[in-house]
C-alpha cells in the first residue's frame, strides 16, 4: 500500500522521518509517496485534504478535525522552543508593535497564532515563506519579523534583535509547553491503519534518537547550506520526548491551544 506523507525538509522532520521513508525500519508492507514543502504549503493542502499524513502547524488544527485525526507521534511540542519577534533596533514601548509592519510566516502557522495572542490589535500583517523574513527585516521591506526554525540561531548574527519571545509569553500566560507543529492523517482510513502509521513514526524517532549525534544523508541533503553545528541545534531544539508521544501534557497543550484559537479577535 502507498500513501502520501508531506512534512519540512527542515532538520527536525528530516531527522524525524529518515528511517521511515528510506527503509531503515521494516514498514511493514507501506510504502510512502513524500512530498516536502515549507510548512504553511502544508498547512494549505491539508486545509484541502490532499494528503494521507502530512506534519501541519498546530495553529491550522482547530480548522482540520472534521478533515484528520491527530497521531501521538512525530510532532513539535516543548519549552522554549516558540518563535522569536525581531527587529533591527530595540523600541522602548511594544505597544509599537501595533503600529508596525510586520512580516509573518503564513496565516494558518501557530507562529501567527502566538504573535495575535501578544499583539491582538496588529493589523499590518504580510505573510510569507519563513526563510524570507530575516532578510525583509535587514531590508527595510518591513519593521519586525516573526522567526521560526533555525532562524532563531542565526538573526543576532546578522545585527538584529529580539523584541519579545513569543513562546515565552504562551508558557508565562498558560503554564504549558508550546505545541508548534503535529502530524495528522486523513480520516478517510481505518483507525487501525493509523494506530500502524503511528507506531512506525514512533519506531523512525527512536531510531534517530538511538543513531544520534550521527546525522543521516537525508539530514545534510535537505538541510540547505546550514552548517552542522545548526541542524543539532534545530533537532536539539524541536525534537524531544513528545516526538515520541505526546502524552498526557502534549494533549494539554493542544487543548489549551484550541481553546486560545477560538478566543482571538483574529484568525
Amino acid at each position: 500500500m502507498r500513501l502520501t506523507l508531506g512534512f519540512s525538509p527542515c532538520p527536525n522532520d528530516t531527522f524525524i522521518f529518515d528511517a521511515l521513508v528510506n527503509g531503515k525500519i521494516d514498514t511493514e508492507g507501506l510504502e510512502f509517496d513524500v512530498y516536502l514543502e515549507d510548512v504553511q504549503t502544508l498547512n494549505e493542502w491539508a486545509l484541502a485534504g490532499k494528503l494521507a499524513i502530512s506534519k501541519i502547524s498546530y495553529g491550522v488544527w482547530p480548522l482540520l478535525q472534521d478533515l484528520y485525526s491527530l497521531l501521538e507521534s512525530g510532532g513539535a511540542l516543548g519549552k522554549g522552543v516558540g518563535p522569536l519577534l525581531i527587529a533591527k533596533n530595540p523600541i522602548l514601548n511594544l505597544s509599537a508593535v501595533d503600529q508596525m509592519s510586520l512580516a509573518i510566516p503564513g496565516i494558518n502557522t501557530t507562529a501567527h497564532m502566538l504573535f495575535s495572542m501578544a499583539f491582538p490589535n496588529a493589523k499590518q500583517k504580510h505573510f510569507m515563506v519563513f526563510h524570507e523574513i530575516e532578510q525583509a527585516v535587514l531590508d527595510g521591506k518591513v519593521d519586525a519579523g516573526v522567526i521560526i526554525h533555525e532562524n532563531r540561531f542565526t538573526y543576532q548574527d546578522k545585527g538584529l534583535v529580539k523584541l519579545m519571545d513569543l513562546g515565552e509569553n504562551w508558557e508565562q500566560s498558560l503554564q504549558c509547553p508550546i505545541p508548534l507543529g503535529g502530524i495528522v492523517m486523513r480520516n478517510d482510513f481505518e483507525p487501525s491503519l493509523r494506530d500502524k502509521i503511528n507506531q512506525l513514526i514512533k519506531q523512525s524517532v527512536e531510531y534517530a534518537f538511538k543513531n544520534y549525534p550521527s546525522l543521516a544523508p537525508y539530514v545534510h541533503q535537505h538541510a540547505q547550506e546550514m552548517s552542522e553545528h545548526v541542524m543539532r541545534q534545530h533537532i536539539d531544539l524541536y525534537v524531544n520526548d513528545f516526538s515520541i508521544g505526546l502524552g498526557v501534557d502534549g494533549h494539554k497543550a493542544v487543548d489549551a491551544l484550541c481553546q486560545v484559537y477560538h478566543k482571538l479577535p483574529t484568525k
